[in-house]
């Protein structure tokens, strides 16, 4: 009797493991693209297209379940803003405001896979994700191409809003919160692509090193935008169904 019960027990172990699908706890990506800075020396609604940068990054996944995965990422690259850069409005040129910052950021992000397919082996699906992080900054800025002559004398925002900035000291090390989305395919278990696009806010007006004497108003930004590869070193059960001696 006790063979039987035995017997029927390791059936359904076997039953249930080999209909289990299984999937990869882990992720790893490169990404290649561009970062583009957004703030007072850009007219562009959309950031700075003009002075956009190469941008790297790696990033690491863990899976937690068909829907979520947490993943930490490294981004390298660098901001580059030029108010002569562009010909409209025409203060810009007459401005001449600039800067240039490596950046170098990690973060740390939530990712929700739309349509749950974490534990496909092939497909495509997208993804959207949120998260909290680091960038380090060395801003340079210069004001020293500035055609004072073309503003008023009396214009009082320019002049001492610059050197209200002059004063002001450069943050090295800004907090960021990271959106986007994206999309990833897997031509096989264990590698795919993906393409994706990410905003970053911040909660410095800084970035640029100007503020007072451009536009105290809103806060700079940037984004990134890329395309990568991704990597799962294998395939592991959900249910971790052990090995049965025969």
């Amino acid at each position: 009797m006790k063979h039987i019960v035995c017997s029927k027990l390791i059936i359904a172990v076997v039953a249930l493991c080999s209909t289990a699908k299984s999937y990869s706890q882990y992720e790893f990506g490169v990404n290649l693209g561009f970062v583009v800075y957004q703030g007072d020396l850009t007219p562009e609604k959309f950031g700075a297209f003009k002075t956009q940068k190469f941008a790297a990054g790696l990033h690491a996944s863990r899976v937690l379940n068909p829907t979520f995965s947490i993943r930490a990422n490294l981004l390298v690259s660098k901001l580059y803003g030029d108010d002569a850069r562009y010909a409209e409005p025409e203060f810009r040129r007459q401005r001449n405001f600039n800067f240039t910052s490596p950046l170098i950021e990690l973060s740390a992000a939530l990712v929700f896979n739309i349509t749950a397919k974490n534990d496909a082996d092939k497909g495509i699906s997208p993804y959207v994700f949120a998260g909290a992080g680091l960038a380090y900054l060395n801003i340079k800025r210069d004001w020293s191409r500035l055609n004072r002559s073309y503003f008023n004398a009396h214009n009082t925002v320019l002049t001492d809003g610059l050197a209200v900035d002059s004063a002001h000291s450069l943050p090295r090390i800004i907090p960021v919160i990271p959106v986007g989305g994206g999309l990833r395919y897997f031509f096989s278990p264990q590698w795919g692509i993906n393409a994706e696009a990410s905003y970053r806010l911040s909660y410095t007006d800084y970035i640029d090193g100007f503020s007072q004497a451009a536009n105290p108003d809103l806060k700079d930004h940037y984004l990134n935008y890329g395309i990568g590869i991704i990597y799962r070193p294998g395939k592991k059960d959900k249910l971790g169904c052990p090995a049965i001696p025969y």
